[in-house]
């Protein structure tokens, strides 16, 4: 008996000598660990370059001076013919009077995505100043403050994004038609516009065989972090095309591969010209 109590005795003094090793060791590794972290965290700070400019000065096209703005109107469904037939006699009207330094660039509907939805995008030449004349001279303008009460009654909701362009992109020109366009619109964790332009300065030249690149724009005003990419197909079988082909070229992959970690969330419309828009 004494000697199986000592057997058991000795075996409770082993475990708790276990325990205190495993915690022992544990501790170690946590504070390691914590330590490790620290040493890459002060490494991370020190390994990244001091900027000496805003990154919208970084990645825009500095010798253009261009402002975007881009427009989302949620349409009652009833309404979007009158609201279309509203707007493309406002742009021929007002918006291309030489007295206003604005144009517009692209105007559509909605397809697939959100429906009943018409998309404006609108360039200011000359920047925040263009802007500020165009909405000083159109709030004392009778025809247009007319025009915005006639629209409001058709529409649901609106929203809106000022706009830079990115430096590496094509110029959102005219073209004929009929094309469908695609505005696939990613919202970016913060701090990584600067590694998104990065890798798609390289990237873009995978995209540009057919003709497909129209433009490519980041948000200043609205919400923030989000690029807009806008390309134009023949067709949805000609977008499925020409998107499988990028992924035969060698390096679209792997600017797949570094971009995706930088998104919080995207979206795609596919959407078709208004009559009066300068892209067809």
């Amino acid at each position: 008996m004494a000697t199986a109590g000592s057997v058991r005795s000795g075996g409770h003094v082993l475990l708790y000598r276990y325990s205190i090793h495993v915690v022992l060791t544990s501790r170690r590794f946590s504070e390691n660990c914590v330590r490790g972290w620290f040493r890459s965290a002060r490494s991370s700070v020190q390994n990244v370059g001091a900027r000496e400019d805003a990154h919208s000065n970084l990645l825009s096209k500095q010798e253009t001076s261009n402002l975007y703005k881009i427009q989302f109107h949620n349409v009652k469904p009833e309404c979007l013919e009158a609201y279309n037939n509203l707007e493309a006699e406002v742009q021929k009207r007002l918006h291309r009077d030489e007295d206003y330094p604005c144009e517009v660039v692209g105007s559509w509907n909605t397809w697939y995505g959100e429906q009943d939805q018409a998309v404006h995008l609108w360039r200011y030449s000359g920047g925040y100043p263009a802007l500020t004349e165009c909405l000083n001279k159109l709030n004392v303008n009778k025809e247009y403050l007319e025009f915005r009460r006639e629209r409001a009654k058709m529409l649901i909701s609106r929203r809106n994004q000022l706009l830079l362009e990115f430096s590496f992109w094509n110029e959102p020109l005219p073209r004929p038609g009929p094309n469908i366009y695609e505005m696939r619109s990613y919202s970016l964790k913060p701090g990584t516009m600067i590694e998104w332009g990065n890798h798609w300065a390289r990237a873009i030249k995978y995209r540009q065989e057919n003709n497909e690149a129209v433009g490519g724009f980041f948000s200043q005003i609205g919400d923030l972090y989000v690029v807009h990419h806008l390309w134009a197909y023949e067709s949805l079988q000609s977008r499925d095309e020409t998107r499988k082909s990028a992924w035969r070229k060698e390096g679209w992959d792997a600017n797949v591969y570094y971009t995706v970690p930088l998104i919080r969330s995207m979206e795609s419309r596919i959407m078709i010209s208004t009559s009066s828009s300068p892209l067809q």
